[in-house]
């Protein structure tokens, strides 16, 4: 049975899995990344768990997988191959596509995280259908995929999609970027935890807590809420009046809130828009699966690439 190794690399864990050419999940798996112990075992953790999903796919099905798809951290240059810089994992300029084609022996495509999982939410999640959207997760961070007709779109430089980074709030709270007022300062999962935390008085305190609070009708927590909100939605609107999206689709533990989180937000934008078509406002289908689903999709692309070039005159 042909398929591919489909693998999202994370922080402090990596998801994999043998995708099938009609894209069921065959096999799935887990590890850590061993951090830790430096980026070099990072590096040899990932090429170790992927000789080990090539050698499950023999086992099982009778042959290798055909192809592979990587998604990880950071900035990454897709063209070239090489994961430039990752703060969390420590490594710069690692020639990871290179490195795993070797291992493996088969062709590898290499992607940004969310990008990736972007490109999943985009053919086959919440935005499956729509020709242009807008994925934007809200975790840690907050990054975003900009996707057209389905493809993701990278930039010039591969930095596209950085929402995180508009400015909301100018000469607000500082970024580790370097700039002041980030997005991701005040309405990531990360920003609203801390905030919560502090109007609590409790460090444990998070925004799980906080969104809970907020459905009992806690007035401090529903500050601290709309005040998240009211930045998503100044940073959405800009990012909507610039790219025009006809689906923006919300995932990241944040938006695990559901309702308490959307019913505000599409009123917060709604009442922000002036001459801007509206999108449809969605939450993300594929939590987190969609890295590994992405990288599967971009090993599939890989193939059916190559195909098309061998029977090309």
């Amino acid at each position: 049975m042909r398929h591919v190794i489909a693998l999202d690399v994370g922080g402090t864990g990596m998801k994999a899995a043998l995708v099938g050419d009609d894209g069921a999940l065959l096999h799935r798996a887990r590890r850590a990344t061993g951090r830790e112990r430096g980026p070099d075992a990072v590096v040899e953790n990932i090429l170790g768990f992927a000789a080990e999903l090539r050698a499950h796919g023999i086992e099982q099905y009778g042959e290798p997988a055909a192809a592979a798809g990587l998604a990880v951290p950071g900035i990454v240059d897709e063209e070239r191959g090489i994961a430039a810089y990752a703060a969390n994992l420590g490594w710069k300029d690692v020639p990871l596509r290179a490195l795993l084609a070797e291992r493996l022996g088969v062709p590898v495509a290499l992607g940004h995280d969310v990008r990736t999982g972007g490109l999943a939410e985009g053919r086959i999640g919440a935005g499956r259908g729509a020709d242009r959207f807008l994925f934007v997760p809200l975790g840690t961070g907050i990054a975003g995929a900009i996707g057209l007709d389905g493809r993701v779109e990278a930039g010039a430089h591969g930095f596209a999609g950085e929402i995180g980074h508009i400015v909301v709030r100018p000469g607000g709270t500082p970024c580790p970027c370097g700039q002041r007022g980030c997005l991701e300062r005040y309405a990531s999962a990360s920003a609203v935890s801390e905030a919560w935390a502090t109007a609590q008085g409790r460090p444990g305190a998070d925004a799980a807590d906080c969104a809970t609070a907020v459905a009992a009708g806690d007035p401090d927590a529903v500050r601290v809420w709309r005040e998240a909100v009211d930045a998503l939605a100044d940073g959405l609107v800009t990012a909507l009046t610039l790219l025009d999206p006809r689906t923006l689709i919300i995932g990241g533990g944040l938006a695990e809130a559901g309702e308490v989180l959307f019913q505000p937000l599409r009123d917060a934008v709604r009442q922000r828009v002036t001459f801007q078509k509206l999108p449809a406002i969605v939450p993300a289908a594929l939590g987190d699966s969609a890295g590994c689903l992405g990288a599967g999709l971009l090993a599939r692309d890989l193939l059916n690439h190559t195909n098309r070039t061998e029977v090309t005159p």
